[in-house]
């Protein structure tokens, strides 16, 4: 089951409808049992495939130190009986391998065991006398191993250990060494003792699925701490207004291509966007429309450049900064005309500007070619600065591309 299944609200919901329950009453159902099982399920393949490999194993090198030690005709009667349990643990162990359909594994389990147990008591009952009891024991044994060690549902683990106690039930009425009333006695005995392991082995299960529960509700508030988080370092880089990167956040774009002792990228323009007269609209309109002009132009600026590779940053009041990396001059260039033509397309009213009846944009372009000299990210922004202050004082309304040749700074475009 998927993640997103883990962290549904009605999961969340049922998580926490547990957990305010008694440890004892905890039920699991529907999605988070089927979240359980799939938690538990390898953990508990391997140990299922490591008890029955066990069995089979003990079973082999008993029946072969019988042939040894034992009589050769009790030891032959012992033989086919225990000859059954190999071939059935390696069908189980195959099932086991890989996730199936839980009423397939629990059916194959429960039927393996059965024969398994069958075998044990089969192998006394063939060879009679201490045999017959001692072999009784030992199938209860393996039983109780069984019930204690598998991580299994509870219907399964009863189950087990109905069948245990019936075949030893049934195969010591019919022990020619023992009355009836002792018969029963002795079940009843070894029931207390399957009891109490079925108990024991409930009261792990219920643990286990309490730490499950807990597991489910700290992922999920670790997740929506880590949210939270994002949403913090988001909010702490972003312009509330503009919904654009905030200055910090563009220092820290700068100064990540610049580090680690590298001389910077190899081609990179930067812009240095600034309304004109924007105070003159703050003065005339009022700030609110002054704060919807700003998010105007944003968003103008930020439809106008490459969005999986380009930076835009509110970087003061009416100021934005635009990092275009792997630009020559010519198409940083073209970046910048094609961002004041839009703006001034646009048509936002500024009644009071000295430029036009309408909001205007003034750029100042900085390049940093591949062939230049390498630059800090500050001296290129102090020139893309130069290229837009040249820009205002040369009548607004325009791109001006900062010369690194000399402190003349080329005319783009004039005011019309």
């Amino acid at each position: 089951m998927h993640l997103d299944t883990q962290d549904s609200p009605a999961i969340t919901a049922e998580v926490e409808r547990l957990l305010v329950r008694r440890t004892r009453d905890i039920r699991l159902k529907g999605d988070i049992q089927r979240l359980f099982r799939a938690r538990i399920w390898s953990q508990t393949a391997k140990i299922i495939r490591a008890w029955m490999i066990w069995v089979a194993f003990l079973d082999v090198l008993t029946l072969a130190l019988n042939m040894l030690m034992l009589p050769k005709a009790i030891a032959l009667s012992m033989l086919l009986p225990g000859a059954i349990i190999p071939p059935v643990v390696v069908a189980v162990v195959l099932v086991w391998r890989t996730p199936r359909a839980p009423w397939l594994q629990g059916a194959t389990l429960i039927a393996g065991m059965l024969l398994i147990l069958l075998s044990v008591a089969l192998v006394g009952v063939s060879a009679g006398g201490e045999f017959y009891e001692r072999q009784l024991n030992i199938m209860l044994f393996v039983a109780i191993t069984a019930i204690i060690i598998f991580g299994i549902p509870l219907a399964w683990t009863v189950t087990i250990a109905a069948l245990a106690l019936s075949l030893y039930l049934v195969f010591q009425l019919q022990n020619p060494r023992l009355e009836i009333g002792s018969a029963v006695a002795a079940t009843l005995f070894f029931a207390s003792g399957i009891f109490a392991t079925v108990a024991a082995r409930r009261t792990m299960t219920i643990l286990a699925q309490k730490t499950f529960l807990f597991e489910l509700r700290d992922r999920r508030r670790v997740a929506e701490l880590a949210q939270a988080n994002d949403q913090l370092k988001l909010l702490a880089r972003t312009d509330p207004l503009t919904g654009l990167s905030n200055r910090r956040w563009m220092t820290e774009t700068l100064d990540h291509l610049w580090s680690s002792g590298r001389k910077g990228p190899a081609a990179v323009g930067m812009l240095m966007c600034d309304i004109d007269d924007f105070k003159r609209l703050n003065d005339r309109l009022g700030h609110a429309e002054g704060d919807r002009c700003l998010v105007r132009v944003a968003g103008i600026i930020r439809d106008n450049v490459r969005h999986d590779r380009d930076h835009v940053a509110r970087y003061g009041g009416e100021e934005f900064l635009v990092l275009l990396p792997e630009v020559n001059e010519q198409e940083a260039v073209a970046v910048a005309e094609r961002i004041r033509e839009s703006v001034e397309a646009a048509a936002f009213p500024n009644p009071a500007s000295r430029v036009s009846r309408h909001v205007t944009i003034s750029i100042g372009v900085a390049v940093q070619a591949q062939a230049d000299e390498a630059r800090s990210p500050e001296q290129l922004q102090r020139q893309a600065d130069a290229a837009l202050y040249l820009a205002k004082q040369t009548g607004r309304n325009r791109v001006l591309l900062h010369s690194p040749e000399s402190t003349v700074r080329k005319n783009i475009r004039s005011t019309r």
